[in-house]
């Protein structure tokens, strides 16, 4: 954990500096439907059913880059750069004609998101620019490495916010005034999101948002492993390179408020009957009658009041919360603020993960970490493992948290909508 301290945060030294390029984007005319050749987020896939899902939808799918399948990681990583070669090659995936930024729509008819996509030169956490909230997985991160590498491309962005002050000027005003016009693409995807694109190539529109974003600061969403493969990457190429920059979405979250849901956990090796014999007497234990949305209400009720989670695996749920507080004093580090000690993710990983389940957070045999909460419990039942649900954590607490230096456990939260892969990917080089 990095902790500036309790008083401390962490002074801005410079903005935001989005830079334009030329964006790799698919041929309509060579694909079945540009939605059929979107996936969701790499890490949001559920495998193995979304990503055959995914493979099955169109030939030229984004998931044959992002989630490429062979039989070693080398054989992955070389089989997603000759993809993605003779689809250039082939005019599948084609540049487009000058650099620009990319405003990007998402909207279901409950929420509608605006955004800038961009090349942003990359910070290291202590400059104050780019605020990460989460650990990180090293093993997930040399294995985008090594994919990015292969493919010397940004095969998807990941999600960044700012705090806008000022709709009628900057960034967000070049943004409504662009979606005025004609957008480069147009296509609905299959959970019934339509996503609109439209390039800004204007200097005067580009020297707007330079301007503005020159004194923000930005909190990352969703892409803490994205980032921090960018900064790894970064370190073995000499600046200044296309390196120095990495792909990323920024959406004024003043004008646009994202959705902040929950990342569950799928406990592979740990049945349900043996999590509940552990918890003997330092949690409550409830076994409730009801489906899903029923137990989702009750535990979002019990996180009122402290932690709390839902576990599920054996045709059942079982909400615990009232945890023991002498167990907590003993479990919980007590250096770090408060509102960092009482999240439902610290208290997850390390008083049940680490002291009571002794399960490895690292290893993907012992723990997933899925978006879905039915997937989560069906691959439980499936398995005979455990799920995991969690409350949300609101975005003030992981603001707050980023601006003190603290981060909180891995896959503590998930912001949304999250950007689709494969509309505009980022060559690094020619």
């Amino acid at each position: 954990m990095n902790y500036a301290g309790p008083a401390e945060e962490i002074p801005a030294r410079s903005g935001l500096e989005l830079t334009p390029f030329r964006g790799l984007r698919y041929d309509p005319d060579r694909v079945g439907s540009l939605a059929a050749v979107t996936s969701p987020p790499y890490d949001v896939v559920v495998r193995p059913d979304g990503l055959l899902h995914l493979e099955s939808a169109d030939p030229y799918n984004i998931v044959r880059l992002i989630l490429p399948q062979a039989g070693t990681p080398a054989a992955r990583n070389e089989q997603a750069a000759d993809t993605l070669r003779r689809w250039l090659s082939e005019g599948v995936l084609a540049p487009d004609t000058q650099p620009g930024l990319y405003v990007y729509e998402q909207a279901d008819g409950t929420i509608l998101q605006r955004g800038l996509i961009g090349a942003l030169r990359l910070s290291e956490p202590a400059d104050g620019v780019v605020l990460p909230h989460e650990d990180v997985i090293p093993h997930v991160i040399a294995d985008r490495a090594a994919l990015m590498r292969a493919t010397s491309a940004n095969l998807e962005p990941l999600l960044l916010t700012y705090r806008g002050d000022d709709s009628t000027r900057g960034a967000t005003a070049v943004v409504e005034r662009t979606t005025a016009h004609a957008p480069l693409l147009s296509t609905t995807t299959e959970d019934g999101f339509s996503h609109r694109l439209w390039a800004v190539t204007d200097p005067a529109d580009l020297a707007e948002i330079r301007s503005d974003l020159a004194d923000q600061q930005a909190l990352i969403a969703d892409g803490h492993h994205r980032w921090a493969t960018y900064l790894r990457l970064r370190a073995e190429h000499p600046s200044p390179s296309p390196w120095d920059y990495g792909l990323v979405l920024l959406v004024d979250t003043a004008r646009y408020p994202l959705r902040v849901r929950a990342i569950h956990r799928l406990l592979h090796r740990l049945p349900v009957s043996e999590a509940l014999a552990a918890l003997d007497g330092h949690f409550r234990v409830r076994h409730l009658e009801a489906q899903l949305p029923e137990a989702l209400e009750a535990l979002a009720d019990a996180a009122v009041t402290g932690n709390a989670f839902l576990l599920a695996g054996d045709g059942a749920f079982h909400l615990i919360d009232h945890p023991d507080p002498d167990l907590l004093a003993r479990t919980v580090p007590a250096d770090r603020p408060a509102a960092w000690r009482t999240l439902d993710a610290t208290v997850l990983h390390a008083t049940l993960l680490r002291h009571l389940w002794q399960t490895p957070e690292d290893s993907p045999a012992h723990i997933a970490y899925i978006h879905d909460p039915a997937a989560t419990v069906e691959k439980a039942e499936r398995d005979g493992g455990t799920a995991v649900l969690m409350h949300p954590v609101r975005e003030e607490v992981v603001r707050d948290l980023a601006r003190q230096g603290v981060t909180m456990p891995r896959k503590s939260t998930s912001f949304g909508p999250k950007p689709a892969s494969g509309l505009v990917l980022r060559a690094l080089e020619p």
